[in-house]
């Protein structure tokens, strides 16, 4: 749309309704003055050589919503095999939590972070004391307390997870694995995730219980599913399989927050049925040092089973709002190309034969508000060939 700042545009119109009967190609031509090159009217069944052409009544289509679902890590990868921490961020905010890396940042600078890890007390075991040091941050208690108000209700003191008799069994520690805003974007995707883990007791793997299901319980946080160890059967036809939804010891494995990107882990349970980490020399438990003697750094347990396991899958899901755009170009239109080596210094067609049969190629559109503003440019894969015995008719989508 062109802007005409003409004040006599309005009296000059005037005049010609005055004559009785009008013409519109006496407007067409009175406008045409008052435009640029490139944005003028079409006359009658002229030809067309403009650049610009106002989309009609149906040649848009607004409030379209598609679901789309990609891989969750870095460059829309669905599995992610290999783990790497830093030392830098270890050093200043270690004790708090780990942020995991897919390549090693000390030889990657455009290393991103995956995900983060950290460990929770509800007392602060796992931590150094004041007792013991006047200037301890009681790290585990604070990260406990973090998870709890972000997840869990005002009337929760603490995380707790089903028995085999669907009772909440109250737990004093947790893991938390909150996967990177940027990873998961809008939310995770329920059903599409699972976590490998290795310890002495062999290779388990985790998944939520949400099946083909598009909503659970609902808590301060969203959707909250259950943790179980299973298998999502990728590949196959057939639904995700569950092998249990409790250790041994009949407590539940965790919970899972797709609004959120989190999974909390039950740490006595996971232990219970992974056993201890076998690269230890010790044989550490999973189920964590509740000393408060020094920062044990629990989380580093949980993430050395984590690399042990060496697959996380998971995938996010977004809700994407599309318009789409129908550019339309007639058999009199766009046959002609403001590339300046269309003509010769002369001004004529620099190829003879365009004087009777002109033709251009389209590669690019670019979409216009009504104040002239270029919003959006779309490509085409190839050129596509335009002249007078040719139509063209171009769907652009735009997302957002």
């Amino acid at each position: 749309m062109a802007i005409i700042n003409d004040p006599n545009i309005a009296q000059q119109i005037a005049d010609l309704a005055a004559q009785g009967v009008i013409d519109t190609n006496d407007i067409v031509a009175l406008l045409n003055d008052s435009l640029p090159a490139g944005e003028q009217l079409q006359a009658g069944a002229g030809v067309t050589t403009g650049i610009y052409k106002r989309f009609g009544e149906f040649d848009k289509v607004n409030a379209k919503v598609e679901v789309v679902t990609t891989g969750l890590w870095t460059g829309d990868a669905g599995s992610l095999t290999s783990f790497y921490t830093s030392s830098t961020q270890a050093a200043q905010s270690g004790d708090y939590y780990f942020d995991v890396y897919s390549t090693d940042p000390a030889t990657d600078s455009s290393a991103e972070v995956q995900f983060g890890i950290a460990y929770g007390h509800v007392n602060g075991s796992g931590s150094i004391s004041l007792q013991n040091d006047d200037n301890s941050t009681l790290a585990t208690k604070a990260t406990y307390a973090q998870y709890r108000s972000i997840l869990l209700d005002p009337t929760d003191d603490k995380f707790s997870f089903e028995n085999g008799s669907g009772t909440g069994v109250d737990s004093n520690s947790i893991y938390a694995i909150t996967v990177n805003r940027a990873r998961y974007r809008e939310k995770m995707d329920a059903g599409n995730w699972s976590l490998t883990v290795s310890g002495s007791n062999g290779v388990f793997t985790f998944i939520d219980d949400s099946g083909k299901k598009f909503g659970d319980t609902l808590g301060k946080a969203g959707r909250v599913f259950k943790v179980v160890s299973g298998s999502l059967n990728l590949g196959t036809e057939n639904e995700a399989t569950v092998n249990t939804t409790t250790a041994s010891n009949n407590e539940g494995y965790g919970l899972f927050y797709p609004d959120r990107g989190i999974v909390i882990l039950n740490p006595s349970a996971i232990a219970d049925t992974v056993g201890t980490v076998i690269t230890w020399s010790s044989g550490v438990s999973l189920a964590g040092a509740e000393g408060v003697d020094a920062e044990y750094r629990n989380h580093t347990r949980m993430l050395q089973a984590i690399q042990n396991g060496v697959d996380f899958q998971a995938r996010r899901t977004e809700n994407v709002s599309t318009q789409h755009f129908f550019v339309r170009a007639t058999n009199r239109e766009f046959n002609y190309s403001n590339n300046p080596t269309y003509v010769n210094d002369n001004g004529d067609f620099a190829e003879s034969s365009f004087e009777t049969d002109p033709q251009s190629y389209i590669t690019t559109i670019g979409l216009f508000n009504d104040a002239n503003e270029m919003i959006a440019v779309a490509k085409t894969s190839q050129p596509i060939g335009k002249s007078f015995d040719k139509e063209v008719l171009i769907k652009v989508k735009l997302s957002f």
